[in-house]
């Protein structure tokens, strides 16, 4: 397999490699590792602080369609109240993505990947009808190619495919009413009810099997692999077990029509002669339909071991995974935009600024991404960790955005001792 990573925001090192990162590569200064440490171990607590309250907010929003948790509800909403949490919790939710650096699938990369032919050759059908929202999320875009083995492995294709690292989907189904009036009983998913689910490497082909209403349809190919041997040995069958008995019957009935003159005799011979020729048919025709079962079976099954090995998360713990994951992220930008600047006594234009961090990334650690400069500049700004002047951009020294974010730490938690019982 080959992977040919295409331009992307996330940074694809875990936190604490990074770091390693940036020791090695001398952007902090010697004799400054102490303050070094110190400041990122307070910019960790600060983000986790931050996320720690998104969390709070995601999980107060989602408790009422949370079919997994294991509390109970205080008393029932009614319908304003409802649409009020799905609302704070979708835009929520999607403020986390872009922050985890997820991009959308818009609609129409979703039905350019419906319309492409799936990597494990299943045909699948999705009934869009059932749902009320559909979102559908993705990071880590890349090329890659895998061996295709056929034809019991005497055929072996290569075929390069896009795939997608991380993929979050967001589904809300119609209520109850939409599925009665359709006449449409004993649903494997219940009417209403908001699924949340993140997988891993995922084909772009092949989407549409994260769709939980997802049926498997039998391609055409398949049905001719059945179709055409079924029919030729159908024929056998009928002409060697029921082709005296059918001659039989034909001339009785053509008799009975007044087409015949001659009478027709049939005695218990011939009528055992027929239902034995009916059950060899019997059995012929049950036998053809297990087959197409069972190759059906087969489909769902290589279908079903793929979901198990692609599902990460579900529901609530979808966004707990995203929240850790908006962290490392947050901190990962954050950290190599104060880098940068802080080792540029003279500033940098944010252009610059943007070009210096994807090119050591490039360079040194042979990894292609979209630096998120506005964001990353942003949280800094907000710490006031650095300062403009005209169209530059100068960090504080190590020792003082240290002093700095500790201040910010503290007054995280400034109370008034006079409201104390």
């Amino acid at each position: 397999m080959t992977d040919h990573t295409a331009r992307g925001r996330f940074i694809p090192f875990r936190k604490s490699d990074l770091i390693t990162m940036c020791l090695e590569s001398g952007l902090v200064a010697k004799g400054t590792e102490t303050d070094f440490h110190d400041f990122r171990r307070i910019l960790e607590a600060l983000l986790h602080f931050e996320y720690h309250q998104l969390l709070e907010t995601l999980k107060d929003a989602y408790a009422p369609f949370n079919s997994d948790a294991d509390t109970r509800w205080r008393h029932p909403l009614d319908q304003d109240a409802l649409l009020t949490h799905q609302k704070i919790f979708v835009q929520k939710m999607t403020a986390l993505l872009d922050a985890a650096n997820f991009e959308p699938i818009t609609e129409a990369d979703l039905q350019d990947a419906l319309a492409e032919e799936s990597l494990f050759k299943i045909r699948l059908e999705v009934d869009f009808n059932d749902f009320e929202e559909v979102l559908f999320f993705r990071r880590g875009e890349s090329l890659r190619q895998e061996t295709i083995v056929s034809l019991a492995g005497l055929k072996k294709t290569s075929v390069t495919f896009t795939n997608y690292d991380r993929v979050v989907v967001y589904l809300k189904f119609k209520d109850e009413a939409y599925f009665a009036a359709a006449g449409r009983r004993d649903l494997p998913y219940k009417p209403g009810a908001t699924l949340i689910k993140l997988f891993q490497n995922v084909p772009k082909a092949d989407l549409e099997m994260l769709f939980p209403n997802s049926e498997v349809r039998m391609k055409t190919i398949d049905k001719l692999i059945i179709g055409i041997p079924a029919a030729v040995s159908g024929a056998v069958v009928v002409v060697s077990k029921l082709g005296a008995s059918l001659a039989l019957v034909g001339s009785l009935l053509a008799f009975w029509l007044g087409l015949r003159e001659t009478s027709v005799d049939i005695n218990q011979k011939h009528l055992v002669a027929l239902g034995l020729g009916l059950v060899a048919l019997g059995g012929f025709l049950f036998k053809q339909i297990s087959k197409f079962k069972n190759r059906k079976l087969r489909f769902m099954k290589a279908l079903a071991e793929n979901l198990y090995f692609k599902n990460l998360d579900n529901n609530a713990g979808v966004f707990h995974h995203l929240i850790d994951a908006a962290e490392e992220e947050e901190f990962k930008e954050a950290l190599l935009a104060y880098l940068f600047l802080a080792q540029n006594k003279n500033g940098l234009t944010r252009g610059q600024l943007d070009d210096i961090v994807e090119s050591w990334l490039k360079k040194e650690w042979n990894c292609a991404i979209d630096f998120e400069v506005d964001d990353a500049l942003a949280k800094l700004e907000r710490w006031q960790l650095v300062r403009r002047q005209d169209d530059r951009l100068y960090a504080l020294a190590l020792a003082q955005a240290k002093a700095k974010l500790d201040h910010t730490w503290d007054n995280y938690f400034t109370y008034s001792h006079s409201t104390l019982p």
